[in-house]
């Protein structure tokens, strides 16, 4: 059985899904993992691949959510990525790293969701 955090962290991602969809965006995944690790959504933005990573939090006493990629998570998302575009035969496909950002307001039970797009360059080595 999941616990809290479990349960906010997959309200977050599924909060995050139906945002990216209103603005346009297909999913066409969720969760994605291979060997290398995983990303929270694959998306297309017209005619770029978006890799998604949501960052969510219960409030703000920690800062704003989208400083939580770090360094080591963004070469992490950066070879799960270019793995899936090597398995998927895209590895010419115009790609680029976004980041959700949820904040739940817990006064009224909404959640402030913002997208970065292009939040951060390919990162390896």
């Amino acid at each position: 059985m999941p616990n809290l955090n479990q349960l906010f962290g997959k309200r977050s991602e599924t909060d995050a899904v139906t945002h990216l969809k209103k603005q346009g965006y297909e999913i066409l995944e969720t969760n994605y993992r291979n060997r290398l690790g995983e990303i929270d959504i694959i998306a297309k933005d017209r005619d770029t691949i978006a890799f998604v990573e949501v960052k969510a939090r219960k409030s703000k006493t920690y800062g704003n959510p989208k400083w939580a990629v770090t360094q080591k998570k963004q070469r992490k998302i950066s070879m799960v990525a270019l793995s899936y575009l090597k398995s998927t035969r895209q590895i010419h496909a115009k790609a680029r790293f976004d980041v959700v950002t949820v904040t739940m307001n817990f006064e009224n039970t909404t959640s402030t969701i913002d997208v970065i797009k292009n939040a951060f360059e390919l990162a390896y080595g």
